[in-house]
């Protein structure tokens, strides 16, 4: 019994510290896994690193520091942030692929990052089976399994999309992204206040380049993930390809997506998943 209602009080602490620094935070960044948060966190840690002069090269490890996650791991989350009081004069982005939560999230702006379903789950696909090792069925199989595919991704987006309704936020579509790196990213610092440097934007697009992160990516790694870096398909940095689901999914499987994402995505869902360029 002892046992249990410590493990009770530690969850109860953890949420009362994560909504805490929630209330401190400028804005969070927003996305169901692999629609390219680890791209978008390195540019935007690239920027705001140049404004806040910081000396050192910004990695992906370090950037953590800069764009910290929505947790309180030493490293990666909140108690690893190098600008806890707010004197920085960098806007504090909190980071998460967290379900929506009113009473965790409260009323602070949002950044959603949104992605073509089809490619999120094919992305989605290689980590759970060549990165984390944790399915080994087929594509097929994947893209039906309720904890981690499709119906998972829908139940994501149903809840945010609702979640967005009452508070600031901008959405940011990895499509767009692709097209205008820089326009884009100028578009999300504008949502956040920040002044625009040309120069710190236009350097830290350059060194958002994919073939640049995944060079840095075979080299570094990414902080608590043990994974082979010589199997193209195992890393976060994969392809940075819009549209790269073709080259994985039959006719059959792309048009499954489709339909549990026209069936079972609210209407408000399907207008973000519509910043894609999907109509479902």
């Amino acid at each position: 019994m002892a046992s249990i209602f410590r493990r009770v009080w530690r969850r109860v602490e953890k949420r009362v510290r994560l909504t805490a620094h929630a209330a401190r935070a400028d804005s969070f960044l927003i996305s169901y896994p692999k629609s390219g948060r680890t791209w978008f966190r390195y540019v935007l840690s690239h920027y705001l690193a140049a404004i806040a002069g910081i000396p050192e090269p910004v990695t992906l490890h370090n950037m953590f520091s800069i764009v910290p996650n929505f947790d309180l791991d030493p490293v990666r989350g909140i108690p690893g942030y190098r600008f806890p009081g707010g004197k920085s004069g960098i806007p504090t982005v909190l980071v998460s692929h967290l379900d929506y939560s009113t009473s965790l999230f409260l009323k602070r702006p949002v950044i959603m990052m949104v992605r073509d379903p089809r490619d999120v789950i094919v992305s989605a696909y290689f980590h759970a089976s060549r990165h984390k090792h944790r399915f080994a069925g087929s594509l097929s199989n994947f893209i039906a399994d309720r904890d981690q595919g499709t119906p998972a991704m829908i139940d994501y987006l149903n809840h945010w999309a609702d979640g967005l309704s009452n508070r600031a936020h901008f959405v940011l579509s990895y499509e767009g992204l692709s097209a205008d790196t820089e326009r884009q990213t100028e578009a999300v610092l504008e949502f956040l206040g920040c002044p625009i440097d040309r120069k710190a934007l236009r350097a830290s697009v350059e060194a958002g380049r994919f073939e640049a992160m995944q060079a840095r990516e075979r080299a570094e790694g990414i902080p608590a993930h043990d994974y082979d870096r010589n199997d193209v398909e195992s890393l976060r940095m994969r392809r940075g390809k819009a549209g790269g689901f073709r080259d994985y999914l039959n006719d059959a499987q792309v048009a499954e997506i489709e339909r549990l994402c026209a069936a079972n995505l609210t209407a408000a869902a399907k207008r973000l998943v519509g910043r894609t360029g999907l109509q479902v």
